[in-house]
């Protein structure tokens, strides 16, 4: 009787093991997944080795919003995380340190601290996307991204407009280190 109640009870604590891993499966692979900043692209939004969280959620779909933080899969075996900026069909210039999409200007003040600091030209050098990806307009199923660091960013710049089934999930929580918790913009 003892030998019968003791396999049960591994038996449970083995099912318990199991479906435990396999939540944790689940939730990784189709939720959310951590990350590791490397490098300074993103500065000053996102630090050399913040530890962030990707959500996944909606990104199967393929809806990227413009100006989320992404994080896809990069030519280099390496994800990189870098800002939407442009959506499919959109045109995006940049004429002194100005953003155009459709001909509208937008603000971003995720780079005004930058733009404080810089002194000897803009932050972000002129082009339009022709120059760049040689088309008028960001392809269907593609996104531009950009670097907050624009002068430190490999990004849509000279990499090309990334395709949205290469976006992996955006992120918006740093949970690593303690003194920049919280919600990034």
């Amino acid at each position: 009787m003892k030998e019968e109640k003791k396999k049960s009870e591994s038996w449970e604590w083995l099912k318990a093991l199991l479906i435990a891993f396999g939540l944790a499966a689940v939730i990784r692979i189709f939720l959310f997944t951590p990350i590791v900043v490397d490098g300074e692209s993103m500065m000053p939004t996102l630090e050399n080795g913040d530890r962030m969280i990707v959500n996944k959620i909606g990104y199967t779909i393929g809806k990227p919003d413009r100006f989320d933080i992404v994080v896809f899969h990069a030519e280099e075996q390496k994800d990189y995380i870098k800002r939407v900026i442009g959506l499919p069909g959109d045109t995006v210039e940049y004429r002194d340190d100005v953003l155009y999409i459709n001909g509208e200007p937008y603000d971003e003040p995720y780079l005004d601290q930058y733009k404080a600091e810089v002194i000897d030209s803009p932050l972000t050098e002129d082009f339009t996307l022709e120059e760049k990806i040689q088309s008028e307009t960001v392809p269907e199923g593609h996104v531009f991204v950009l670097g907050d660091n624009r002068r430190k960013s490999k990004d849509s710049r000279h990499i090309g407009a990334v395709a949205i089934d290469e976006i992996i999930g955006s992120t918006k929580v740093v949970f690593w280190p303690i003194k920049d918790f919280g919600i990034v913009k």
